[in-house]
């Protein structure tokens, strides 16, 4: 729809809607459909995971195109990047985003500093518990263990919202000082010893030769390196069955550091897009701010100077990720902002208004929601296909269902909000 339409398009009586539900949303303003509907799209990327690709590729072993959809669906086991790899630094680097456009928000409310800190450090506290929580719900007892999302955003959100009120060159010289000093701690660590056991931090012989990594690189090697040295202290602070000694897939507690960097990225970002510049001036700085990133963090990992790996948050990843964040940023903005096309994002902003909930019910519902259909249309309704594409049919329904739980939410104006 046009600008001089006389009907309202979807996207903006959504956005109407949930600034009528919603004090904390107005005023209108403050709201960018591009950014709901590119936290939407990062949302729904995880939340497809049900979609179960990898189940279907392994059915399926000559299908290239189950390979290919099962690798967009899958993690890089170290250095690399996928699809599936960009949901967690796009969700931090939106939280970023969001943060100028709450503090204006705010300020026009009339709060004051003093009571926005208490609201961002409760919210920081609040973040890390939920993680927790999260990461517990299949345990037998509280895991506690700071690698989910949730619990890394919210261990670097209190500086974030500090880094709220500078200018923005100090926003920039924040973020070199986090790369720099995260770097030189890795840097500085000592190499593992020749006879290192890797077998009793869970790193097999196997997954050396694959991807294991050698001279001054080798500073990033798997459960060998600065975080995973901090973790063994640090997790064993914590009530545990058995004393911690490294996390299988290589996370840490310490890439909440690097993770901040991600949001400061975004926190330029929001900047940018609350400023008065036109709109095809913020593409292009996007745009060139994008490529940077890419080609900085991939130039870094070819030379060997620091590999670009999203499990432990190189610095590299960082920049590499970050720079597919302001890419894809500028992709959204383009479309819904400058070329006003948004009806297509309502299923999107769904999602995106309701992020919070969304990453709750994706980790809380995905068992009870498939258990029931398969309970109330039979254990192999789903299977109509094949035996192969069963898991797909199946998780395509629990993806509809958790859209369907958030669109409701969405009609009765429920937004979760920390």
């Amino acid at each position: 729809m046009n600008s001089t339409g006389s009907s309202t398009s979807a996207v903006e009586t959504a956005h109407a809607e949930i600034e009528r539900a919603s004090p904390s949303l107005k005023p209108p303003q403050l709201r960018l459909a591009s950014v709901d509907a590119y936290r939407g799209f990062v949302m729904l990327l995880m939340m497809a995971e049900v979609l179960r690709f990898r189940a279907v590729s392994e059915s399926l072993p000559d299908s290239r195109f189950w390979k290919f959809l099962a690798g967009l669906q899958s993690h890089s086991e170290w250095v690399g990047c996928s699809l599936h790899d960009l949901i967690q630094p796009s969700f931090s680097f939106l939280v970023g985003i969001a943060l100028p456009f709450s503090i204006t928000s705010r300020r026009a409310r009339g709060q004051s500093f003093g009571r926005m800190s208490l609201h961002a450090w409760w919210r920081a506290l609040l973040l890390i518990l939920l993680g927790v929580f999260l990461r517990s719900t299949h345990a037998g007892h509280t895991n506690w263990t700071f690698e989910d999302t949730l619990s890394q955003i919210g261990l670097g959100y209190g500086f974030l919202f500090l880094l709220g009120f500078r200018p923005v060159r100090c926003q920039w010289i924040a973020l070199g000082v986090v790369l720099l000093g995260y770097f030189a701690a890795f840097a500085l660590y000592p190499l593992p010893a020749a006879d290192f056991d890797y077998a009793k931090v869970s790193v097999t012989a196997e997954w050396l030769r694959e991807h294991g990594h050698t001279g001054f690189a080798a500073h990033w090697q798997k459960n060998s390196n600065f975080a995973w040295a901090f973790d063994q202290w640090w997790m064993n602070l914590f009530p545990r069955v058995k004393p911690f000694v490294a996390n299988g897939g290589g996370y840490s507690t310490l890439s909440f550091i690097p993770t901040l960097g991600t949001m400061v990225l975004g926190l330029i970002a929001g900047g940018l897009l609350r400023g008065d510049k036109l709109p095809s001036a913020k593409i292009r700085w996007l745009v060139i701010a994008g490529i940077a990133g890419l080609a900085s963090g991939w130039l870094l990992g070819a030379l060997g100077i620091c590999p670009v790996v999203k499990r432990i948050w190189t610095p590299s990843w960082v920049l590499f990720s970050g720079g597919w964040c302001f890419l894809l940023l500028a992709g959204f903005y383009a479309v819904i902002e400058m070329w006003q096309k948004r009806s297509w994002a309502f299923p999107l902003l769904v999602i995106g208004t309701n992020s919070i909930a969304a990453y709750c019910i994706a980790h809380l519902f995905d068992d009870f929601i498939s258990s029931n259909l398969k309970t109330h249309l039979g254990q192999n309704f789903f299977w109509f296909a094949g035996v192969a594409y069963g898991p797909f049919f199946l998780g395509l329904a629990v993806l509809l269902a958790y859209w369907l739980i958030l669109f409701w939410m969405y009609r009765r104006k429920i937004f979760l909000r920390i």
